[in-house]
């Protein structure tokens, strides 16, 4: 069977995002800092920097590669990032008004990595006298689950690790005699409210002593510290929404600073002054921790948007799944978000959804071969729809409750009903004419996909205890499918 030549000549209309005009706020900024009246952040892959007020951003960087994560240095003057123009991530600083970036650490850096796992060589900050550089980093260890902390001299020279074995995050204090830092990093991950053994802690660090004590001690994730003055704020997700907090050093108190609702407060950083930066839904706002204010910052990055510009793409080398129709003329398959119905000899290649906004997954064709079902996010929730097969018409949602991710579509012999599972390890059976959806079983144990119709299914019982769906090696065919008893 080839296929490969018709789907290989077809390409698909990908637009990757809203293009970005001037004199337009813009979006996707990310790892913020600032000092006094100048923010730096990472936006496209480079370094720009624009007023604490807003306006116009100025690019510093342009070269390969991801350039993020910098961190002014106490006086204004450098910047200290983590580049990748070497093909890896290092170490690097340069002039805060722009100049030619200077690499700092040369050790073969892990990478590139799992997304969960971020970056190697990530900046945190520097030493309050401004002659070194924070950084985490795996130089000693291949386990991705336990970094470390070292500083390196703004002007060149081997790294030197700190005391902690195991380190994440980290800020000194502003005398430079203590350390606020996470022995475990997960800051990467989208673990919202996670309460588990991952779950990071923040902790005060005393050089001289060694000794670190526990100042967080929260179930939920404790992350981003800045010390300003007498108090460390940090972000965490105590009220199940990332948020900014403050630590009193003196009096151990803790007090909530934001409240933000519809996003999560991300890489917020800060400086001497009480100015803390952070990115609020792809934006960035900006908290005086002397006025106790929080206030937007409006920034326009000019570019010419090339990375958001519609485009054709050839998808044969991004298949996620395929399936032959009933009668073995045509195959379905889904690339990059699209379905595409290919034929087995001769024909054309079709791309039946043509949906640049939404990622298309899961196709199964119908036992007639006139219909695929599959599951989409253009709705804005994974949900079950249903199309012609040959393109014709429009696509016709059949599930509108909020159901997680869906799994696993399985049409009915008698082409009248479609079995699925989701996320809350449910089967469930949505009907194709009038879009009901029936539980008919459910797993306390594990997420289900190993599940089939029986042959002769004509029919939809009324009562789903009498599903003619099953499980493989379950009941016979002859009797009604039952969810497994609560352990």
């Amino acid at each position: 069977m080839s296929m490969s030549c018709p789907l290989r000549c077809f390409a698909a209309l990908a637009a990757l995002a809203t293009a970005t005009f001037a004199s337009a706020e813009t979006r996707l900024l990310r790892f913020p800092d600032i000092c006094n009246d100048r923010v730096v952040f990472t936006y496209g892959g480079d370094l720009w920097t624009v007023p604490a007020q807003g306006g116009t951003a100025i690019r510093l960087t342009a070269g390969p590669g991801l350039q993020q994560s910098a961190k002014f240095s106490p006086d204004c003057t450098q910047i200290a990032f983590t580049g990748e123009y070497s093909g890896e991530d290092q170490v690097y600083v340069m002039p805060a008004n722009g100049g030619v970036p200077t690499q700092l650490t040369y050790y073969p850096a892990l990478g590139p990595l799992p997304q969960r796992w971020g970056f190697d060589n990530q900046v945190y900050g520097w030493t309050p006298d401004g002659g070194r550089i924070l950084f985490r980093s795996y130089i000693d260890t291949f386990a991705l689950a336990q970094p470390r902390l070292y500083t390196v001299a703004k002007d060149g020279g081997l790294p030197d690790a700190l005391p902690m074995t195991f380190a994440g995050v980290g800020e000194y204090s502003p005398d430079g005699k203590q350390l606020v830092y996470s022995p475990l990093f997960r800051d990467f991950r989208t673990w919202n409210r996670y309460q588990g053994g991952w779950a990071t802690d923040l902790y005060i660090f005393d050089l001289a002593t060694q000794q670190g004590r526990n100042i967080t001690n929260n179930i939920r994730t404790d992350r981003d510290p800045i010390w300003i003055g007498n108090a460390i704020y940090f972000v965490s997700d105590r009220d199940d929404v990332l948020n900014l907090y403050r630590y009193d050093v003196a009096s151990g108190q803790t007090a909530q600073v934001t409240k933000h609702r519809a996003f999560d407060v991300r890489w917020a950083s800060g400086d001497r002054a009480g100015h803390i930066v952070y990115e609020l839904g792809g934006a960035l706002r900006i908290y005086d921790a002397n006025s106790s204010q929080d206030r937007a910052l409006v920034i326009d990055v000019p570019t010419d948007g090339v990375h958001t510009r519609p485009e054709h793409l050839a998808v044969a080398d991004k298949i996620e799944q395929f399936g032959l129709s009933p009668h073995g003329e045509r195959a379905v398959f889904t690339a990059r978000g699209d379905l595409f119905s290919a034929p087995v000899d001769k024909g054309i290649t079709r791309n039946l959804t043509h949906t640049s906004d939404a990622h298309e997954r899961e196709a199964a064709w119908s036992p007639d071969g006139k219909r695929i079902a599959y599951v989409s996010d253009a709705s804005g929730e994974e949900a079950v729809w249903v199309r012609d097969a040959d393109g014709d018409g429009a696509a016709r949602q059949l599930t509108h409750d909020v159901l997680g991710r869906l799994y696993a579509l399985r049409w009915a012999a008698d082409g009248k009903h479609v079995a699925f599972s989701d996320s809350a390890n449910r089967v469930q059976v949505v009907d194709v004419a009038g879009a009901k959806v029936s539980e008919i079983a459910k797993d306390p144990f594990g997420l289900q996909r190993d599940y089939a119709w029986s042959a002769k299914a004509r029919s939809w019982p009324a009562s789903p205890g009498r599903a003619r769906a099953r499980r493989c090696g379950g009941s016979s065919p002859s009797r009604p499918a039952r969810a497994p008893a609560a352990p």
